[in-house]
């Protein structure tokens, strides 16, 4: 029996499910096939994949009703699905994440596209998993080993992270160097280190949501649609739902959630307000405005550090807390802070 994984590929046309099967063997995987949603539904009930390939358009139970059901269930909510359809339209594609699919894959698809988001999201399943077993196993003994557990965690974190971005090449190294500019605002800040620990690993993951998100939505070099734009924001929430089961040391998913939340309640995706907001989440935000800011991205070029740290002074106490955007703009005034390559 192969190790690579076990997929449940489902569709209600012949031709397509053995095509995608026989694409699926020959790249390693232990496929079972079904050719409607309630053989599909028993087949996941009696031997849960780790990674199911739905149709949406099959007659009786749509791919909709299928996934809804196996996110209802116990054994299998923790299964990733990838929708495999003709459906093109954004609104299809939003009701498919809002059932709790993690990707869409279009009909026509290409065999490498549709292999490379089949390998990203079986190894974010295993890490997911793995950082789950780790942290109970460890959490017995971790006065004895606390520094071999972070280490261990950092590793693994990092690794999550590497798996987002390998979707998105404008995202790469967006979390290593919002992670660096936080670390160093925390420390101009004074916080203690146990809570500079904790806001690094939150950096290094706080885009994790993004795995949810279209690869074609992410590097979309024109306008957003509105409903585009909701997915994206959706990011924070898919973020905790990924990391809150996690029992780490530190508030991480808590931190993930809310680092798009602002001041004065303007921010997603829960509006908070004030102290409703995590000090972590505070610095987080502003490292991250001002390195997307002064980064490349596929809608406009870089606009440079004096423009991120003039938008982060005009929103100070208003929309970023005072005393992170004064550690942040000293950072780069007085100590003359870079974002290492």
């Amino acid at each position: 029996m192969t190790d690579q994984g076990k997929i449940l590929a489902v569709d209600d046309t012949s031709a397509s499910l053995r095509l995608l099967t026989d694409i699926l063997k020959n790249e390693g995987y232990e496929v079972r096939s079904a050719i409607n949603g309630e053989l599909a539904l028993r087949a996941a009930a009696s031997n849960p994949p780790d990674l199911v390939l739905l149709d949406i358009r099959m007659p009786g139970m749509d791919g909709y009703e299928v996934c809804r059901r196996l996110k209802a269930e116990p054994t299998t909510r923790e299964v990733p699905v990838i929708f495999v359809s003709a459906v093109s339209e954004t609104d299809e594609k939003v009701r498919g994440f809002a059932m709790g699919a993690v990707d869409f894959v279009t009909k026509p698809y290409q065999r490498d596209e549709l292999m490379a988001r089949v390998r990203t999201h079986l190894e974010l399943h295993r890490l997911r998993h793995h950082l789950e077993d780790m942290v109970e196993e460890r959490s017995v003994e971790l006065r004895q080993s606390q520094d071999q557990l972070r280490s261990t965690l950092l590793e693994s974190i990092t690794a999550l992270a590497a798996t987002v971005e390998m979707r998105d090449p404008y995202t790469a190294g967006h979390q290593r160097r919002v992670a660096q500019l936080a670390v160093a605002i925390a420390k101009e800040l004074l916080l203690p280190p146990e809570q500079i620990e904790g806001i690094e690993l939150a950096g290094v993951v706080h885009d994790a949501g993004k795995i949810q998100v279209p690869a074609e939505i992410l590097s979309k070099p024109g306008k957003l649609t509105k409903l585009e734009l909701g997915l994206i924001q959706e990011h924070a929430s898919n973020g905790y739902e990924i990391l809150h089961t996690i029992n780490f040391p530190w508030p991480i998913a808590q931190i993930v959630w809310q680092h798009h939340e602002r001041l004065d309640g303007s921010g997603y995706p829960r509006a908070l307000k004030g102290e409703q907001t995590l000090l972590e989440a505070k610095v987080l935000a502003v490292a991250d405005v001002v390195e997307a800011m002064s980064s490349h991205w596929p809608y406009r070029a870089a606009l440079g550090i004096d423009v991120a740290l003039q938008e982060i002074e005009r929103g100070r106490d208003t929309v970023y807390d005072a005393a992170v955007v004064d550690a942040c703009v000293r950072l780069f005034a007085e100590k003359r802070f870079a974002f290492s390559t």
